[in-house]
Parts: structure tokens; sequence; C-alpha cells
């Protein structure tokens, strides 16, 4: 059986493997979706549920066709090892005669690259609870649609599918998602900053531990109740969108502001998305290379510009999957960072426009370098840093930047 063949035959088995363990179990299902943020949204979800009940969410980046049927056979970290799949297989087999032990909650990230993707996903597993993250004006895979209008209405399936008794919980800042409203039958719940969400995040600040960024603080407000929330080595507000999210979903499952306030103390920030970890030379990095775009780039410039530092270094690699806008979009990251960052280092073809238009934005020639790739990059970044600086580091995966990351950070 030739490999193309065989891949499509493992994920037609696992699809119907799926759906039948659900058909058996019958657990809650929680799904989120967003062009960025529904990692973190995830986890909080998760750290705030499993906290009461029995709950299991996708691991690294099992969102798309084979990652969300496999989240629901198993908890399975990596797809790793010849045995791997006649173990899963063989697992759910048996998970279907005998009647084993099964989550009550499924959270689960729904990725769409495509068109279709969402339908491909809900035939598989239909939830109860939608969650939207962000979607922004230029959002990450827009170069598969006809534009951000065709994404956001790909992603809104979610919602638009969800009946009279279940609940779509939305992003109440973010216009593309928030329209989603409209879309649907379910019960609206809302969170973000502004006046009017359900959950309303406020009093955000940046905590310092001494020199030593410590993390977030901010309050949740829901019917006219406050609670203080504290994330440790979490930084910037699309961890509060994310913290705000989750208590959406813990009002839902009754339990009070309190209650989920304490829970997110166990949340920990995804890795390589938005980690501070501690660089070598005494430096600090903003480890945000697992993935970027537009709106997501724009959110970590923020979270950088809110955390004291010596000097702030940005190392910026491509923005992937943005189709037609990707000048324009590169180019306004680009006029961002003279204000910003004290040195600039752009790695990837599409980067150089981030860096073209922060020269001409005002930063000194002498502060702009630029690398084609991430293992030319990694070892002039660690000869430029110096003590005292914040370094963040952000691109789509497919450049590496996590190599650079590996090279500079404290061991």
């Amino acid at each position: 059986m030739k490999e193309k063949q065989l891949k499509e035959y493992l994920q037609n088995l696992i699809k119907k493997l799926a759906i039948l363990t659900l058909k058996k179990y019958q657990p809650g299902i929680v799904a989120v979706t967003g062009s960025v943020g529904k990692t973190s949204a995830k986890d909080a979800i998760l750290a705030v549920i499993s906290r009461y009940r029995h709950a299991r969410a996708n691991n690294k980046n099992f969102n798309n066709e084979i990652g969300v049927p496999l989240t629901i056979l198993g908890d399975y970290k990596e797809i790793a090892g010849r045995l791997f799949w006649p173990k899963v297989i063989f697992m759910a087999l048996l998970r279907l005669v005998i009647r084993l032990k099964y989550p009550e909650i499924l959270i689960l990230e729904y990725g769409v690259d495509k068109p279709g993707d969402m339908k491909y996903l809900l035939d598989i597993a239909k939830p109860q609870i939608g969650v939207v993250t962000a979607i922004g004006e230029i959002p990450v895979h827009v170069e598969f649609f006809s534009g951000p209008e065709a994404l956001a209405r790909e992603k809104s399936k979610l919602v638009e599918g969800l009946p009279v008794t279940s609940f779509a919980v939305l992003n109440y800042d973010d216009e593309a998602v928030f329209e989603m409203k409209d879309r649907t039958r379910a019960h609206i719940m809302t969170f973000g900053f502004g006046e009017g969400a359900t959950i309303r995040i406020s009093n955000f600040e940046t905590r310092m531990n001494g020199e030593k960024p410590g993390g977030i603080a901010f309050k949740l407000e829901y019917g006219g109740s406050f609670v203080p929330v504290r994330l440790d080595n979490c930084f910037g507000k699309a961890q509060a969108y994310s913290a705000a999210a989750a208590a959406c979903i813990g009002i839902i499952f009754g339990v009070n502001l309190i209650k989920i306030a304490e829970a997110l103390r166990n949340y920990e920030a995804p890795a390589s998305r938005g980690k501070l970890i501690m660089g070598v030379k005494g430096t600090y990095i903003m480890d945000d290379s697992y993935n970027a775009s537009p709106l997501s780039m724009r959110a970590a410039i923020e979270t950088a510009e809110s955390i004291k530092a010596k000097r702030k270094v940005a190392v910026f690699g491509d923005m992937l999957e943005i189709g037609k806008y990707t000048a324009e979009a590169h180019e306004a990251i680009g006029r961002l960072i003279p204000d910003k960052f004290d040195i600039l280092i752009a790695v990837g073809a599409r980067a150089k426009f981030i860096a073209d238009a922060a020269e001409k934005g005002g930063m000194a020639k002498k502060s702009v370098y630029c690398f084609d790739t991430a293992d030319e990059a990694k070892l002039e970044v660690q000869k430029l840093i110096k003590k005292g600086d914040l370094i963040l580091i952000k691109a789509s995966r497919a450049i590496g930047l996590d190599k650079i990351v590996e090279e500079i950070r404290q061991i």
C-alpha cells in the first residue's frame, strides 16, 4: 500500500473509531477555534475544568483531521514508533468492546487551514460549547481563502451548528468574532476588555519581581462581582483573554469566580507561545517562536513594550500563509519597531520587508540585521545580546526560530 493510500486509510479508520467512541461514552465537548490564541485558551479551560471534572484536551498541535480523532481515542502525546498506530487501533477497539475509564469532558482545538476543514471536524465531534478566540484583520491561513471574511465564515461554522441549548463563547473585542453572535441559535457568552462583555477583564498590569518580569495580574468581572487573577510567568493581554474564555466555561459548568481564579493559578503558558525563559549572558527570552500572524505579532510587540528591560531586541521571521497580504502585513509590523526596540534581527525573505520598513521609520541601519535562515542568524544573535536584554523571538513555525531560542537559552 502506497504511503498516501495508507495515510488516507488510517485517517478514515480513526475518524470512524472516534465517532463510535463518542457515541458510546457521550462526553461533553468544548471546541475551541480562532486564528490566534486557540492553544492558550484550550489549556486555560483545561486548568479550570480539570479541577472539578475528568477532562482531556489536545496535546501539542493535535487540532486537525488526524489530531482531533486521535485525542478522542486517547491521551497521546506524540505520533512516534512503529507500533504507534497498531496500539491506537487496538486500544480504540478494546474501549468499544469493554467499558473503560473515559473523560467526562473533551476540550478540543479545531484548526482550520483550508475550506472544508471545519465541516470535517464537526462531522467527527459536534460540541455543546463552541469558543472562538480571535481572528483579526489578516488572519493566518488566509491565503487558502478568498479573503479574511471567507476564513471567518469557515470558522463561524463551529457556532452555526450549535443547538439552542448550547453555548457560543465569543471574543467581545474582535469584530469578526463578535459578529458570529448573529449566526448561532446558542446562548451567547462573551469575554474581553470592552464594557458589555459577559466576562470583562480590567485593571490589567505586568508584574515585575525586582528586575525580573514576574507575570500579569488583572481582574475578572461577572454579574457585578470582581475577582483578582494572577498568572505567573505569563505575559500579554492574550493570556488574559485565554483566562477570561476559561472563566466563561467555568461559569457555564457552575464554578464560581473565586474558584475559577484559584484554578487559573495552575495554568501555564504553552511552550514557545510567549513564554519567558532565561537566556545566556543574563538575558530574558520571550519565546513566541511557535507561530505568527499580523494580529499575534502586534500583541507580542505590545507585550514586550510592557516589560522593563535595559534593551529590547526583536528577532522576527516570516509570517506565512497570508498570501496577497504578505508585503503590506510585514511592512506594517516593521513600522512599529523603531519606537519599541533597540535592535531588529530579521530572518527570512519576507522578514526583509519588516527590516526595510523599520529603517524607513527611523531605525538606525546599524541596528538592523538580516539573515536568510535561523541557522545563519543564531550565532550572530548570541554575539549581539547583552546582560539585561529582553529578546522577543517570533515567526511562523516553518522559519525555525526555535533554533535561535535553543542557541541562546540558559541551560
